[in-house]
């Protein structure tokens, strides 16, 4: 707690809240684009914005791990994701009928994804970092 009872939040959670605002309707646009490459938009972008997501979203609560660890983890839980698609037992399904069950879990399995959940996890293993000097370190 701050001065007056107020609860005080850290210079690293305060930008990494402002990036995660941005970065949820960024990530969400993809899923709604159409225009010139709406299928690649679509489909292959938002798994970028995905892997950057849950970054900062673990770098915002988890504060003694590393950018490079936390980078680490999310692609491979990503990748992990990815092949859960080619399973489709009842309760995978009944979760994938739900819009944000489609988002978090996917619906189809693509090895072209791969590519980009690594292009993520070095964007988010960057922004992190900057955040962190942003921060001063804290």
């Amino acid at each position: 707690m701050g001065k007056g009872g107020k609860v005080s939040i850290s210079r690293k959670a305060k930008w990494t809240l402002l990036s995660l605002t941005a970065m949820v309707p960024m990530g969400f646009s993809t899923k709604f684009y159409h225009g010139p490459a709406e299928e690649w938009v679509n489909d292959s972008l938002g798994g970028v914005f995905y892997v950057i997501f849950w970054c900062l979203l673990f770098f915002l609560f988890w504060k003694d791990a590393r950018p490079w660890f936390i980078a680490i983890l999310v692609f491979v839980a990503t990748c992990f994701l990815e092949f859960l698609q080619l399973w489709h037992p009842p309760i995978l399904e009944f979760c994938r009928s739900f819009f944000l069950g489609q988002t978090i879990l996917g619906v189809t399995f693509s090895r072209a994804d791969f590519p980009y959940y690594f292009l993520g996890g070095v964007l988010g293993w960057l922004w992190m970092r900057c955040l962190r000097n942003v921060a001063g370190g804290s």
